[in-house]
């Protein structure tokens, strides 16, 4: 088996030579190795509503643990539609245009398997979350990253220039992980008129939706002549605070939702059975006080956090949505991105990711990094305190 260039990446299918394994989690494994308070991973350390794990258990006692229909039982896919009716004035067809999946990641990954072919190009607004690109390469398509400005928010003229016949869609995220950019009416009517333009689809990872602070969560799909073009995908990882559940969901239109189905069923078959019986009951019964304190919460820990890291000599933004503070660590340290963060969860005992891990250029990250504050005030107070001892140990 040996001889000349028997490596590993001649072992290996080409499309996965162009991405490593996920940062975000490899940071999880770090902190652990050190003992350090993990704000690097977006799960939360505290419990997610009675209501939902007493739904969880009630519905494995009563047996439902067989296959679901393969793209979402029945009861789920009603309180989806009773869902986008109730937040967004939107009528969904339960039977031709719902799928859920094993999270929002295969939510994603299916559609783009069931709808993008090789060469296509798919543009990708960056800062973005890694698995993106990944998702394109996976297809045989090129990914076409278009950065944002400084604060998050679009920057129209470069969009406008990477939209070409060869685009086959854009993928976007808001409330935005990692910047906590919340897209408005304005951006999202600029986005839609080059996807008319241009006959482009637009991928939306609405995961975020219920976690935001200022402006309007506005599903892109709403806008004029946008939901015949627009796959919308969300979850209840967040809304809920069930990460390790795995139950996503996609709204597409019905000849879209069919393509997508047969991807979905041939990757993974379907969600667990009894979690959708449990999102169910929670899409069913909590209400708006529910979604208002989400908010308030968050809100809470954001200032925690927010005013912890300008303290500790951090610069950033206190963001307008989802979970994150990207923030600029140029006064404290001379390190780059990558190095900085090890140092700064072995050294000071928070993890944190490198900022490099979101830009197709990673020179665009080198002084950056992500903190996730999905974490009680304890936590973060905890964080807090560790954080001080930067202004003694720059590094």
């Amino acid at each position: 088996m040996g001889g000349r260039g028997a490596g590993e990446s001649e072992r290996t299918a080409r499309r996965t030579h162009g991405f490593t394994e996920s940062v975000i989690r490899e940071m999880t494994r770090v902190a652990a190795e050190h003992d350090a308070i993990n704000l690097s991973q977006g799960f939360p350390d505290f419990a997610a509503p009675d209501l939902l794990k007493e739904a969880a258990c009630e519905a494995v006692r009563a047996d439902i643990n067989q296959y679901a229909v393969t793209w979402g039982s029945p009861r789920i896919r009603k309180a989806l539609v009773e869902k986008y009716g109730r937040f967004y004035g939107m009528e969904v067809d339960a039977d031709r245009e719902l799928t859920v999946t094993c999270g929002a990641t295969e939510a994603m990954a299916a559609t783009m398997l069931a709808l993008v072919n090789p060469d296509d190009e798919v543009i990708i607004l960056e800062p973005f979350y890694e698995n993106y690109g990944p998702d394109a390469i996976l297809c045989g398509a090129k990914p076409k990253f278009v950065s944002t400005l400084a604060d998050g928010s679009l920057d129209l003229e470069r969009l406008s220039h990477a939209f070409s016949t060869k685009t086959r869609g854009i993928i976007f995220n808001t409330p935005n992980n990692p910047t906590g950019h919340v897209f408005s009416r304005a951006e999202l009517e600029h986005i839609a008129e080059l996807c008319r333009e241009h006959d482009a689809l637009a991928f939306t990872d609405e995961i975020y939706e219920h976690i935001l602070y200022e402006g309007e969560h506005i599903p892109l799909a709403t806008l004029d002549g946008m939901r015949e073009r627009t796959v919308t995908i969300s979850g209840f990882s967040k809304t809920f605070s069930v990460t390790g559940w795995r139950v996503g969901t996609i709204l597409a239109p019905a000849d879209l939702t069919d393509a997508i189905r047969k991807t979905h069923d041939f990757l993974t078959v379907g969600s667990p059975a009894p979690l959708q019986e449990a999102c169910a009951v929670g899409l069913e019964q909590l209400d708006d006080r529910y979604y208002e304190q989400l908010k308030l919460d968050y809100r809470a820990r954001r200032d925690v956090l927010f005013e912890s890291l300008i303290a500790a000599g951090f610069e950033c933004s206190s963001p307008a949505g989802a979970y994150y503070i990207m923030a600029d660590f140029s006064d404290l340290s001379d390190l780059p991105d990558d190095e900085f963060a090890i140092w700064l969860t072995r050294e000071v005992g928070v993890a944190t990711v490198p900022g490099s891990s979101f830009f197709n250029d990673p020179t665009h990250g080198r002084r950056l990094v992500r903190f996730a504050f999905c974490k009680t005030i304890g936590t973060l107070e905890g964080a807090a305190a560790r954080l001080r001892q930067l202004q003694k140990r720059k590094t």
